[in-house]
């Protein structure tokens, strides 16, 4: 099922169109990005529940359609991000967001949705900490053709490639930070 011109979805799955309803048409897109408590909670009210156990649930079963997989990769990578703000489930479902971004670009559902819908499909690429899956990031963000979104995912990439993960994750997942790390946090490569 191809998306719609405004993105808007066109799935039985009640809770996948209201999250995509939610996500590009009652938030804007300058809510999208950084700390808004009115978000996080408008988001942890409406989908929180959903994270646990829908995580349970094969990743095929969100592929059925490109709206469906849209709304689950939302649902796992930037809802977690704003509801578990500063804690470790905040990065608790980014196996399963990576593998439906990886789902969604095999299947070419990521292709012509406007710019600011499809970043949201290689958003889980540019969180993870896995070198393969930055190559990946840096490229479709580059065939996206977007220099802030290429800039971010660069950003990302050099953290990854340096230090095998993101430091600025290690106080909220309880890991060591190495004076190198601390400088490059320091230096405000956080997101």
């Amino acid at each position: 099922m191809a998306a719609p011109a405004d993105g808007v979805a066109q799935t039985a799955r009640p809770w996948a169109a209201d999250l995509l309803h939610t996500w590009f048409h009652t938030l804007r897109p300058s809510q999208w990005y950084g700390r808004n408590d009115g978000v996080d909670a408008l988001l942890r009210e409406r989908f929180a529940h959903l994270t646990g156990p829908l995580s349970f649930r094969p990743a095929t079963e969100f592929l059925c359609d490109p709206d469906t997989a849209r709304a689950a990769i939302l649902l796992f990578d930037q809802v977690p991000r704003n509801c578990f703000r500063d804690s470790p489930l905040a990065f608790a479902f980014d196996a399963i967001a990576r593998e439906l971004s990886h789902g969604a670009i095999a299947r070419g559902w990521h292709q012509g949705l406007p710019k600011g819908h499809a970043q949201f499909v290689l958003l889980p690429l540019m969180h993870s900490e896995h070198p393969a899956d930055q190559r990946e990031s840096l490229r479709r963000f580059a065939e996206l053709g977007d220099p802030s979104n290429l800039r971010f995912a660069r950003a990302h990439a050099r953290m990854v490639f340096r230090f095998g993960r993101f430091p600025h994750r290690n106080a909220v997942l309880g890991r060591s930070s190495t004076p190198a790390e601390l400088r490059a946090i320091a230096a405000g490569n956080v997101w």
